[in-house]
């Protein structure tokens, strides 16, 4: 699944499920999920970098269990989590502006999970990195 850029300038980021996945996207490969996605090795996950601290908490996980009905909900928490990984966002910001970024995953639900989420938060701009380098634009 792709979903565009709207507030970022520089590359399209990408999410995509680990499991099933035909052929390997080209790009930076983030997974993004807390857990090691279940009966999969290294090689055929081929993460560049796991992130597993960006995750959803434990807590906010196990209230959500992929009930689509708590999506939003969900999502308005995890962006409150969120504000607190600012080393963890900076990290896939700047792997974003080097090149093409994947936000690996491993739930069925292709559009409701954590890294589109994830993904929804760093194209809002809510990052702050946009506000900063505007301010320095605008000197």
């Amino acid at each position: 699944m792709v979903i565009r850029n709207a507030g970022r300038d520089p590359n399209v980021i990408e999410t995509r499920r680990v499991y099933g996945e035909k052929q390997r996207a080209k790009g930076f490969r983030i997974l993004v999920d807390r857990v090691w996605p279940r009966g999969l090795k290294k090689e055929q996950v081929k993460a560049d970098l796991w992130l597993r601290d960006i995750a959803p908490s434990t807590e906010l996980r196990q209230w959500y269990r992929h009930d689509e009905a708590k999506w939003d909900e969900f999502r308005k928490r995890y962006w409150r989590e969120l504000r607190d990984r600012k080393q963890d966002i900076d990290v896939i910001t700047a792997k974003d502006k080097e090149g093409k970024v994947i936000l690996l995953y491993g739930a069925r639900d292709v559009s409701h999970n954590n890294a589109v989420a994830l993904k929804e938060y760093l194209d809002s701009g809510k990052t702050g990195k946009k506000k900063k380098e505007e301010g320095k634009k605008n000197r």
